[in-house]
């Protein structure tokens, strides 16, 4: 059984895990505006990928006897002042999600809750992958800079990915 202050902080992820994938909607959704479908693309599978993640928690607290309690979903920014910027507050984002994590797993730790800390191996593995997609989707747009014909490969590129 799954303690109640687990079961709390595991809720609170589920909506932050919501949220990511809202968040990464409203840059998909900037991208589409802006005649970027490789871009646009790209986050949506993001988006739906954190979907995924949030439902991987929702099954784990049905699977150790919880209850899962979703809250409101804040409203994520959607005024950009450059693709940059977009891609470093992504960046930022999944920063965010793995200090979450980490947190969840010293709590799992102190509790002694090694079920709790074993199904988060996943996602400390999953984060130091996500981490590594924004850099490197990061350090591509910089090299880039103002190369319209570079931009145009790298949106085709990034319209590759599957879906998450």
């Amino acid at each position: 059984m799954i303690s109640k202050e687990m079961e709390k902080t595991i809720n609170e992820q589920i909506k932050f895990e919501f949220y990511s994938g809202y968040v990464y909607l409203a840059m998909a959704a900037y991208f589409d505006a802006n005649d970027l479908p490789g871009f646009a693309a790209w986050f949506k599978a993001q988006s739906q990928e954190e979907y995924k993640h949030a439902m991987r928690f929702y099954d784990y607290v049905y699977e150790r006897g919880g209850k899962v309690a979703l809250e409101a979903i804040d409203k994520p920014k959607s005024d950009y002042k450059s693709l940059k910027d977009i891609i470093e507050m992504a960046l930022h984002h999944e920063e965010a999600v793995t200090r979450l994590i980490y947190k969840m797993v010293e709590l799992a730790r102190e509790m002694k809750d090694y079920m709790t800390e074993n199904m988060l191996a996943w996602f400390v593995a999953e984060q130091v992958e996500e981490e590594a997609n924004m850099q490197t989707l990061l350090n591509r747009l910089e090299r880039v800079k103002d190369s319209g014909n570079g931009l145009i490969m790298l949106d085709k590129e990034l319209g590759k990915r599957k879906e998450g």
